[in-house]
């Protein structure tokens, strides 16, 4: 992959995040799950390199947004942006009880690949889109 074509990646990923925070701010949580639910896989032939590279390009935005960026929050983004080229990705958000922790991650056929696969097998999952 091209440094230009990665650069761009990661302007694509921090107006993601950008356009997370507007959404939950103005519309709720609910919205940003429902458009998640809605948002279909782009009939686009995708490779575990562009796979790798969407996953690094939302970390490195991170570093960019002027806020912390919380593990949901970079789970939705880098969900709409494989979907958006080809990867079937599912967002999965699990918890525990007591001490209440919760983590939210990404899948791609049963394999984490952003987040913690520890989290996957450790946490009972509650959501996933």
């Amino acid at each position: 992959m091209t440094r230009a074509r990665y650069g761009w990646l990661v302007l694509i990923a921090l107006s993601e995040i950008v356009r997370y925070e507007v959404v939950v701010k103005w519309r709720g949580f609910g919205c940003i799950l429902r458009q998640l639910r809605m948002q279909p896989v782009a009939p686009k032939y995708a490779t575990s390199e562009l796979e790798r590279a969407i996953c690094d390009a939302v970390l490195l935005a991170t570093c960019f947004h002027w806020k912390p960026v919380l593990c949901l929050q970079r789970a939705i983004c880098t969900v709409r942006l494989l979907r958006k080229c080809g990867i079937g990705a599912r967002l999965a958000i699990g918890y525990r009880p007591a001490p209440f922790f919760s983590h939210a991650w990404v899948e791609v056929d049963g394999r984490v690949v952003y987040g913690s696969a520890a989290y996957q097998q450790r946490l009972q999952t509650l959501v996933t889109a």
